[in-house]
């Protein structure tokens, strides 16, 4: 194979708009920071802003795109941030406001852009607009910032109705009025920290503006959009109980044969995927409107089936919105040229990329769960009792053939941090170190997002592995992991870093997020198409399978000869 070097870092025009059809959000690979577990400054074992600045060079060198932080604003952590109580600031856990602004010119020095979290579903229960809802009188303008009803019963002491939180249990909470008697109840699809928006209000889309506008005018380049489904619901709040299959966030949890042959429609949960949250997204693609350089909103909307999901990104709404069908579908040929057909069919159909991710903060690294044998249910991840563990080896050889597949296919590819290293999912954590509610909340039945959380490896075999200057880590990390380290994997030939930085090369060398991919037949379980001038073919088989002409120009495993092993991907030009 040819030996690609790392790109050069990228001058700070490349941050310049771009002509129509071309903007960067099309082809973008963008890069998955989740801060408190990136890189630590001041040794105190959370990583901060000034630990990203720090480490954002790393980033350019493995040649992505642009950079999604997770939330960093000020909260109470409850929810590890997802749990805003002002959402104008940063939160002291992670650094200031300068350290921000430090860190945004940093990278787009770098040529990086910044895309940055908002949620706009819920806000801290101790948000100052909460607390002064709490204060005020049922009825007041306060309490109509947020979704407060009165209870059923002779005495009010029933909820609304009989929702459920994602959580899990009930999803009303009954406060106290100021005179200490037993008063009204709100909303919270979440934990009951996290109280519901009421996005009828036209005083909430006013302060989402206002907040939209105070990020963008400090430089960022965009908003990811947490539960980018919810906001709306249906009028009046009626009873509605899911199906048995039906996910946490509101999609069904069908066999794979099922789920990865067919475009299902699951029934419409009264809280998610509302039509009038349409009209949000045109207000807030109008605000982004006003600014140069190409903002984009991103939504996080688990919205089944795909050609549903795609109003989401019609031309004067969102630029991008994730594709967890992709995330979701088993490592089976038929089940993903399937879903990778009906994925760009439907955002095709609406002018917009369809995007690609493999891993995130929610999920079990796909160096782990593409080889789990047994149960793994999106949003619960696995536990004590879990089934059919796969070997690290051979788990990490098909996690590797599964990013050399999504890196080849047209638009938008996120990659999660961490996975570059080939890190797997951090299953054996001492039971008292583990700090996700889904582990308290199902009583240590199932482990829940911990082991994808753990802070990464940067180099050295000892403390940290460089997350820090101490050997404090927030999680800890596993011995293992002084393997998969930064700096071991540096300019290693046949490291995952290597495949990674090569991979990433290749992509824009060879336009590959503009081809058209056009499919073929080989013998054997295989996946084979030609995108421009490179052939993609990937072995799902147990036999290898000889390779069509051409030379490998990218290969996630070692080859025999022209001849393709299992579980292994290779781009030929």
């Amino acid at each position: 194979m040819t030996t690609i070097s790392a790109t050069a870092p990228v001058p700070a025009s490349a941050l310049s708009p771009s002509a129509p059809g071309r903007e960067w959000w099309r082809s973008a690979v963008i890069y998955q920071v989740y801060p408190r577990s990136f890189a630590d400054s001041d040794g105190d074992g959370m990583g901060d802003l000034p630990g990203i600045t720090r480490r954002l060079p790393a980033l350019r060198e493995l040649g992505v795109d642009a950079v999604w932080l997770s939330p960093f604003q000020k909260s109470p952590q409850r929810d590890a941030g997802y749990d805003v109580s002002d959402y104008c600031d940063v939160d002291p856990l992670f650094g200031t406001l300068a350290d921000f602004d430090a860190m945004l010119t940093e990278a787009h020095s770098l040529g990086l852009r910044v895309i940055i979290d908002i949620v706009p579903n819920h806000s801290s229960s101790d948000h100052v607009w909460f607390q002064e809802a709490l204060t005020a009188a049922p009825g007041s303008p306060e309490r109509a910032r947020y979704i407060f009803r009165d209870g059923k019963g002779e005495n009010g002491e029933l909820p609304p109705n009989n929702w459920e939180s994602i959580f899990g249990g009930g999803a009303w909470t009954r406060i106290a009025e100021a005179d200490g008697t037993p008063g009204q109840w709100y909303l919270h699809l979440f934990d009951k920290s996290q109280p519901d928006l009421d996005w009828e209000n036209p005083w909430v889309w006013e302060q989402f503006r206002g907040i939209l506008r105070f990020w963008l005018d400090r430089g960022v380049d965009g908003f990811r959009v947490d539960v980018a489904h919810g906001m709306v619901k249906e009028a009046g709040l009626p009873d509605y109980t899911p199906p048995a299959n039906m996910g946490s966030m509101g999609g069904i949890a069908l066999e794979p044969e099922i789920a990865a042959h067919a475009e299902y429609e699951p029934p419409t949960p009264p809280y998610f995927a509302q039509d009038g949250v349409h009209a949000i997204y045109r207000d807030w693609h109008t605000v982004l409107d006003e600014y140069e350089g190409d903002r984009v909103l991103c939504g996080e909307a688990w919205v089944e089936p795909l050609d549903k999901l795609a109003r989401w990104v019609r031309p004067d709404e969102m630029q991008q919105t994730f594709n967890f069908a992709y995330l979701e579908t088993p490592w089976d040929a038929e089940a993903l040229r399937s879903v990778i057909d009906r994925s760009i069919a439907a955002f095709s159909s609406v002018g917009a990329p369809s995007t690609w991710v493999l891993s995130n903060h929610d999920v079990v690294r796909h160096a782990t769960r593409l080889a789990l044998e047994g149960e793994n249910l999106q949003g619960h991840g696995i536990g004590p009792k879990t089934q059919g563990l796969p070997d690290p080896v051979f788990a990490l050889h098909r996690a590797r053939a599964a990013t050399a597949l999504m890196l080849a296919l047209p638009g938008s590819a996120y990659v999660y941090q961490g996975e570059e290293l080939g890190l797997p999912e951090a299953i054996d954590l001492p039971d008292d170190a583990r700090q996700d509610p889904t582990w308290f909340r199902t009583h240590g039945e199932r482990y829940g997002r911990d082991g994808c959380r753990v802070p990464i490896p940067w180099e050295g075999d000892e403390a940290s592995y460089g997350f820090g200057p101490g050997s404090a880590s927030w999680l800890p990390q596993p011995a293992a992991w002084a393997g998969f380290t930064r700096s071991s994997q540096q300019g290693v030939p046949d490291s995952t870093l290597t495949m990674y930085q090569e991979a990433l090369v290749l992509r824009r060398r060879y336009d590959l997020a503009f081809g058209a991919p056009e499919w073929f037949e080989l013998d054997g379980d295989t996946l084979a198409f030609r995108s421009g001038e490179v052939t993609v073919v990937v072995n799902f088989g147990l036999e290898p399978v000889e390779l069509p002409d051409g030379e490998a120009v990218l290969a996630s495993g070692a080859l025999e000869g022209r001849m393709l092993p299992r579980d292994t991907a290779v781009w030929l030009a």
